[in-house]
């Protein structure tokens, strides 16, 4: 079974988060993608530390994906496909969070069938 804090894919996705987060301090946005960006961002980030401290928690590696779904399409859907680097931000974090998802699920598919056998 996956030990906790260990799968490399979630701590990706923390530092993912927290870069989205953090990235309307470096890159030009309007109030719409300055928030869109703090919270899909700090949700990546919450989510991928609840992923390394649940290995087994497989419905995690589906949020996130979702999540990471979310963050690119919100250039359009949140009106700021306009400010490039703002939605370059957004289309790349998306890409790599979703990636990072379908990378972990195996791991967290085995770690949860290891959990059925101990009960």
């Amino acid at each position: 079974m996956t030990k906790a804090w260990t799968r490399w894919q979630d701590w990706a996705e923390v530092a993912i988060g927290v870069l989205v987060l953090l990235s309307p301090l470096v890159v030009e946005t309007s109030t719409a993608a300055m928030w869109t960006m703090i919270v899909l961002g700090a949700l990546i980030a919450i989510d991928g530390l609840a992923s390394l401290a649940m290995p087994a928690m497989v419905y995690g590696e589906w949020f996130q994906m979702l999540l990471g779904a979310l963050l690119f399409i919100s250039p359009w859907v949140m009106g700021y496909s306009d400010l490039m680097a703002a939605s370059w931000v957004s289309w790349v974090g998306g890409v790599l969070t979703v990636a990072m998802g379908a990378m972990a699920m195996p791991a967290a598919n085995a770690a949860h069938s290891g959990l059925a056998g101990s009960h």
